[in-house]
């Protein structure tokens, strides 16, 4: 499974590529404006993203309306080749994903929250779809069988659209996406960093350390 970084923060992204453990970016309206802040350009952070990351970087269009969003979304692409258009998962979305995707331009359709949106966004030629299994849960449904049935449908029709699992908010989201073979799973730098930690790694690290610690110094050496 891919695993994407769900920010626009260019230290958590410079420290994860670093580390090796992702494989491309999204970031929304949201995450672009806290980052460039008051005085900076989000097409300036995209930029820079771009070039520190090798894999897909998702951009949102803020646009609703279908020629708005093209013109948009031209737009964000001439910022890098590895960009990928993030257009809502509306009827006017999916208008501009195939006329996106005619122009080879790649589309993440986002805000999925039903499995016949997702059948929709892959008849669309979507390149990614992504469900928000977070939002999802926090009315009372279950994300995770929103995927399952994604996949399921995806395989029963041999659709090339990648489920991207949006929206997580805990590890244990990461281990069922991974378990249900899902293409991807975006996630925040928060649960990146949960991913890494374990109590019982640190208190074995911790001990190990001790014992060694009991050797006279001249014997520590290896």
């Amino acid at each position: 499974m891919k695993i994407f970084l769900d920010t626009a923060d260019l230290v958590e992204i410079r420290w994860a590529v670093d580390a090796n453990l992702i494989d491309g970016i999204t970031t929304n309206p949201s995450l672009l404006s806290k980052a460039a802040g008051e005085a900076g350009d989000p097409r300036d952070i995209l930029a820079e993203i771009c070039r520190t990351v090798e894999g897909p970087v998702s951009a949102e269009v803020v646009a609703t309306t279908t020629e708005e969003m093209l013109r948009e979304g031209r737009d964000l692409a001439k910022i890098a080749e590895n960009i990928v258009i993030k257009v809502p998962l509306t009827e006017e979305g999916l208008h501009a994903c195939r006329r996106f995707r005619s122009e080879g331009i790649k589309v993440n359709v986002t805000l999925c929250f039903s499995p016949t949106q997702a059948l929709f966004a892959a008849k669309a030629g979507a390149t990614f779809v992504s469900p928000f299994v977070g939002r999802v849960d926090d009315v009372a449904g279950d994300g995770m069988e929103l995927v399952r049935q994604i996949l399921e449908i995806y395989d029963n029709y041999e659709y090339e659209t990648e489920v991207l699992v949006a929206s997580v908010r805990h590890p244990r989201h990461m281990v069922e996406a991974a378990l249900m073979g899902a293409d991807i799973a975006t996630i925040p730098p928060k649960v990146l960093h949960q991913l890494l930690e374990h109590p019982l790694t640190e208190k074995g690290l911790d001990a190990f350390l001790a014992d060694w610690a009991k050797l006279p110094k001249e014997r520590r050496a290896i």
